[in-house]
């Protein structure tokens, strides 16, 4: 960390949580990073792709057993 990016910090330690709470989210912001919600909206159009994909048979299901056999048989001889 930098000499000011250290002082920046411990002067923020100084600020009421609501304050410091309100600053750390700004500065998540500014990272142009996906938020919580936008993340669980992927997840939930994936989710709902991969479910149409089954029910219409265009993916079909494998039971987790032979998932196991197959990978018992590949990396345990």
């Amino acid at each position: 960390m930098t000499a000011l990016a250290e002082k920046i910090y411990n002067e923020t330690l100084e600020l009421p949580v609501d304050e410091r709470l309100s600053l750390i989210d700004k500065l998540l912001h500014g990272t142009n990073l996906a938020t919580q919600s936008e993340i669980d909206q992927a997840w939930c159009k994936e989710v709902e792709e991969r479910y149409g994909q089954i029910k219409s048979g265009e993916t079909p299901l494998i039971l987790g057993e032979a998932i196991f056999e197959k990978l018992r048989g590949k990396y345990m001889g």
